[in-house]
C-alpha cells in the first residue's frame, strides 16, 4: 500500500475509534457500563492509526491518536500504559519533530505515571531523559535535582549503585558550569552520601579538573579529561559540557585537543 493509502486507513481508523468513544455513551457510563469493551477497541484503534500515521511520517496525527487514547487510559486508571504513549509521543518530539522542550513534557509526565504505579526504575529512565536534555538546555539546576535523586535512589540497590556514580558525576559536571565551589561542595557530599563515589576514577576526575580550574590552568585541565577518556571513552554529552567548564577558565578558546 503506498503512502497515501496508509494515510487514507489510518484518518478512517481515527474517524471509526472517535465513534467508538462517543457511542459508549457518557464517558463513566463507558467505564462502569456495557461501553467498557468499546472504549478499550478504541484505543486499540488509536494506537494502530498512529502506528500508520508514524509510518507516513505524519507526525500530528500520530501525536493526536496517542493523546486520545492516553485520555482514556489516564480515566480508566491504566497509568502504565498511558506512560508508554507519553514516552511514544516524546521520542517524536525527540527524533522526528525536534521539540526538545515537548520531549521533556512527555518524559517528565511519564515518569510521574511510573512513579505512581512504583515501577522506579521506568521513571528513572524518562528522569534521566529530562536531566541529559536540561543540561544541553542550560537548565543546570533541574538537572542536578534529577541525578542527585537518581543516584540517591540507585545507591542502596546492589545492582544500580554502580550506575550511582556516573549520575553524581553528572550533577557535579552541571554544578561546576553554574559554580567551581558548589561543585566542590557538592562532591563532598555525594562521596559523603555514597562512599564507594570516592575511589571511582569520575571523582579523581573531578578533582583535578577542580584543582587545574582554581589554577586556571587549562592544559592540565585537557590533559586530566584526555587520560580519563583513553580508559573510558567520554560520550558527546560529558564533552559538551566539559568544554563549557573549560571556557570558564580566562583566556580559554575551548577546545579539549
Amino acid at each position: 500500500m503506498d503512502n497515501s493509502g496508509k494515510e487514507k486507513e489510518a484518518i478512517q481508523l481515527m474517524a471509526d475509534a472517535d465513534k467508538k468513544v462517543k457511542s459508549s455513551g457518557s464517558f463513566l457510563g463507558g467505564m462502569f457500563g456495557g461501553g467498557h469493551h468499546k472504549v478499550e477497541e478504541a484505543c486499540d484503534m488509536y494506537c494502530r492509526a498512529a502506528n500508520m500515521f508514524k509510518m507516513v511520517k505524519n507526525w500530528s496525527e500520530a501525536i493526536k491518536c496517542l493523546n486520545a487514547a492516553i485520555d482514556i487510559y489516564t480515566d480508566m486508571g491504566r497509568f502504565t500504559i498511558a506512560a508508554k504513549h507519553h514516552i511514544s509521543i516524546a521520542e517524536i518530539y525527540e527524533s522526528d519533530l525536534v521539540d526538545i522542550e515537548k520531549a521533556i513534557a512527555h518524559y517528565e509526565q511519564a515518569a510521574d505515571y511510573y512513579k505512581g504505579e512504583e515501577s522506579n526504575s521506568s521513571a528513572n529512565k524518562c528522569l534521566l531523559k529530562v536531566g541529559a536534555y536540561c543540561a544541553q538546555l542550560e537548565q543546570y539546576q533541574k538537572a542536578i535535582e534529577i541525578y542527585e535523586q537518581v543516584g540517591a535512589n540507585t545507591m542502596d540497590n546492589p545492582l544500580l549503585k554502580y550506575s550511582a556514580k556516573e549520575y553524581f558525576f553528572k550533577a557535579s559536571l552541571c554544578h561546576f558550569i553554574v559554580d567551581e565551589l558548589n561543585a566542590k561542595i557538592a562532591v563532598e557530599k555525594y562521596e559523603e552520601m555514597f562512599p564507594a563515589f570516592s575511589d571511582s576514577r569520575e571523582c579523581k576526575l573531578l578533582k583535578k579538573l577542580l584543582e587545574a580550574h582554581e589554577e586556571q590552568n587549562s592544559e592540565a585541565f585537557t590533559e586530566a579529561v584526555k587520560e580519563f577518556d583513553s580508559i573510558s571513552r567520554l560520550d558527546q554529552w560529558h564533552t559538551t559540557l566539559l568544554l563549557r567548564i573549560k571556557k570558564t577558565i580566562q583566556g580559554e578558546e575551548g577546545d579539549l585537543k
